[in-house]
């Protein structure tokens, strides 16, 4: 089955759980269409293509549009619409899925998994060595007028004569592909495609990343949320389940101790007494006399 899914990035906030705060971000996940699949003996190597986000037919190419025949097509209040984005993902096995099959964050993710994060830097465009490396600049003091913010010799003499490559130097700053690994789900709202993720997610909001779980047993969202500081999302808890867990385990305890005290008289033990009412009944017992 597949191990990655498309998301768009939203707004962060802070989840409380058993009185500790986490700074999550939200992450709103609609569901995937299989646009394509590609299989090793004709493509050399297996991958699903998926699509997400919505496109006006208009908008689309005539060669996208034959791509995409296949695909199933939303209808709109004025017309229909395609996948905006489309993104291949690598399978080891046959996904055993179909073009024109969707793909839900419950068929991939649950809370507490443990995933890696892929998404397109923030541009900052233009930048000095200061901003963009984290250069010292030169002094403020003996003679300087304008060096502050400036990055000092950038090679040697005449020999050799050039700039090493990669020499750290003023220029175009983000929009890089970035990943941030062991992130935790916190929390999975399957009705608004909302996905709380623990920490910072690159990207600026509504970029698409991509979600791959790489692991389980990570913070869970089992207790209740007390308070979800968000401006775009809202989650909320089902509370429900939280007390039918409860309850849940209040019958396994009872049903253990029943089996217990079976066991034992079964044995012939005799239940532990309380020394104190035994004691008591003994002072009773001498006063009647």
């Amino acid at each position: 089955m597949l191990d990655t899914i498309l998301g768009f990035k939203q707004k962060m906030g802070a989840v409380y759980i058993n009185d500790r705060r986490y700074p999550v971000t939200w992450v709103k996940v609609e569901p995937c269409v299989v646009t394509q699949i590609k299989y090793e003996e004709k493509d050399g190597y297996m991958a699903v293509q998926l699509g997400t986000g919505s496109k006006r037919i208009k908008n689309v190419s005539k060669p996208l549009q034959g791509h995409l025949k296949k695909s199933p097509k939303t209808q709109d209040s004025k017309e229909k619409m395609l996948p905006r984005f489309l993104r291949e993902v690598r399978v080891k096995e046959d996904s055993q899925l179909k073009v024109g099959d969707e793909v839900k964050v419950t068929d991939v993710l649950r809370a507490g998994d443990v995933v890696t994060i892929t998404g397109i830097s923030k541009g900052k465009g233009f930048a000095g060595v200061v901003k963009r490396w984290g250069f010292a600049g030169g002094p403020k003091t003996h003679g300087q007028s304008d060096r502050e913010r400036a990055p000092g010799s950038i090679g040697n003499r005449t020999s050799p004569g050039r700039v090493f490559k990669g020499k750290r130097m003023a220029g175009r700053m983000g929009s890089d592909r970035v990943t941030v690994k062991n992130l935790n789900i916190i929390d999975l709202d399957e009705k608004n495609g909302l996905i709380a993720i623990t920490g910072a997610v690159p990207g600026a909001v509504k970029s698409l990343v991509f979600i791959k779980k790489t692991g389980e047993g990570g913070v869970r969202a089992e207790a209740e949320v007390k308070e979800v500081d968000s401006t775009d999302a809202q989650v909320v808890v089902d509370k429900q389940v939280i007390e039918e867990k409860k309850e849940e385990k209040e019958v396994e305890n009872k049903e253990n101790k029943n089996i217990e005290n079976e066991e034992n008289k079964k044995e012939g033990k005799e239940e532990p007494k309380n020394s104190k009412t035994e004691k008591l009944k003994g002072d009773s017992a001498e006063e009647t006399k």
